[in-house]
């Protein structure tokens, strides 16, 4: 009796939980075995989308090193479309040499391999024409994704703080805030812009003090890279780009977590320009402090106010930073400067500093 073992793949998980999925290419296989007198010992299914290495594909190894495993017997490999086998023709062939060093032959279903120099021509051609058939099909998705950019539509995975939807208009997906990460999106990028948040690590700090914001490091932390490329989407400021194909930045169709403006000044930030603050229009003599203090949870500048009670008024410091855990949890405006006014107490200019200030002004 004739050993087989049957390959059969699909190119996406979509593929293989509907009919022309892993379930009946097996069926067709085993229908052929069964015709042919073969007995099946195992089946090595796959779901891995394109071209690309052979030997990085699950079931690809899986049969492999089945049959390392089984050294000195012999197996047929049947596949049901040759096309399945490797879609790219230097693959194909190398693949083709793997099962032979292992002493295994092949068989598909909608081709008979013959070992001649005609057969193994017009095998040859076969996987040239998958090949190419990949690449058309490549080439035709990108023209279709590049001219919804064009249009303003961003066609790459959704970015954070973002999540896709049916256009209203039809027509696809388009972007719309997450309820959930679109604010805190926000709130990092205008901290950012206005100096609130003073470099890349601050800004990964606060992202990471949120539970909901996704770490990309088993130890819930961020990459600093993370941050950074998250500074440089202008995605965030409703407008749309794709370099690589030659799309210049444009408007988009979704709305922005940013404006633009504010795109422009975490740039500048980023390459290094001065950034220029405007003066606060709330300085008040009554809180001198007022965003010089920092807030002890969060790291953000806190602000001030005077609150109304029943028979008088009370001033206090807070922070009023979004997602905060002491958000809103005041500190009496006694307590605050009392406390800052000690560590100026414990502040004892260095004597060498004095005798320095006495030459230099000597010799004004």
């Amino acid at each position: 009796m004739t050993r087989a073992l049957i390959y059969c793949r699909v190119s996406s998980a979509k593929q293989r939980i509907e009919g022309s999925g892993l379930e009946s290419r097996e069926q067709r296989c085993r229908a052929y075995a069964d015709d042919k007198g073969y007995i099946v010992e195992g089946v090595f299914p796959d779901d891995v989308s394109g071209g690309g290495d052979f030997m990085r594909r699950p079931g690809m190894v899986a049969l492999l090193s089945f049959l390392d495993a089984q050294k000195g017997k012999s197996y047929v490999v049947i596949f049901d479309d040759l096309k399945r086998f490797a879609r790219d023709t230097e693959f194909h062939l190398k693949l083709r040499r793997e099962f032979a060093t292992r002493g295994a032959s092949i068989e598909c279903l909608n081709f008979r391999i013959e070992d001649t120099p005609e057969g193994k021509f017009i095998e040859t051609v076969i996987a040239a024409q998958g090949e190419l058939e990949r690449e058309q099909n490549r080439r035709q998705v990108i023209q279709k994704m590049k001219a919804r950019v064009e249009n303003g539509f961003w066609v790459f995975r959704a970015p954070i703080g973002y999540r896709y939807v049916s256009a209203p208009s039809g027509g696809g997906k388009i972007l719309e805030p997450d309820p959930v990460l679109a604010p805190l999106v926000t709130d990092a990028l205008e901290g950012f812009a206005s100096g609130h948040l003073g470099s890349q690590a601050e800004v990964q700090r606060f992202l990471e003090r949120s539970p909901h914001f996704p770490k990309d490091k088993p130890d819930g932390t961020l990459r600093p890279m993370t941050v950074n490329r998250l500074l440089k989407k202008v995605v965030y400021a409703g407008y749309v780009e794709a370099p690589n194909w030659g799309v210049s930045t444009r408007k988009g169709q979704h709305e922005g977590l940013i404006s633009f403006e504010t795109f422009q000044k975490i740039q500048d930030a980023l390459e290094g320009r001065k950034r220029h603050f405007p003066a606060r229009k709330d300085k008040n003599e009554d809180f001198p402090l007022r965003g010089f203090v920092a807030c002890d949870c969060c790291g953000n500048a806190m602000t001030a106010a005077w609150s109304k009670g029943k028979y008088r008024r009370y001033a206090y410091y807070r922070c009023e930073t979004r997602g905060c855990e002491a958000k809103s949890k005041s500190v009496p405006k006694a307590k605050m400067e009392e406390g800052f006014g000690e560590i100026l107490k414990g502040l004892q200019p260095a004597k060498e500093l004095f005798q320095l200030a006495e030459v230099m002004l000597r010799d004004a």
